[in-house]
């Protein structure tokens, strides 16, 4: 499974983003979905993550400035950044946890796009 993330870029402080994962390959379903975060000499952290039903859970950190969202024709998710700030600056990594056409699981991580916001 192939996972390409793109959308990242440079911003000022209270602009958006919209970050975007498309997984592709032999990929029977996907179960949840998810962006994570990594700021230099910080570890990886959750930001978003959405499950097949639709449900979303969130960071405290971004709650109520980021959205997730998921178009299963695609297999794309996506992620909405607004009133972004400083803090926010990191590489942000796409999530991809399902099933293969072989009835393996998969668990996959993007590439990473890097979102930097400035003061």
């Amino acid at each position: 499974v192939q996972l390409h993330a793109f959308g990242g870029g440079l911003v000022q402080t209270g602009g958006s983003l919209r970050l975007s994962c498309a997984a592709s390959g032999s990929i029977f379903s996907i179960n949840s979905m998810g962006w994570y975060r990594q700021a230099p000499g910080k570890q990886r952290e959750l930001v978003a993550r959405i499950s097949t039903g639709g449900s979303r859970n969130y960071a405290d950190s971004v709650t109520g400035r980021f959205t997730i969202s998921r178009d299963n024709a695609k297999n794309t998710v996506y992620l909405q950044m607004n009133s972004l700030k400083p803090e926010d600056t990191a590489v942000y990594y796409c999530n991809v946890v399902g099933l293969l056409e072989s009835g393996r699981g998969f668990a996959s991580w993007g590439q990473g796009t890097l979102v930097t916001v400035s003061s």
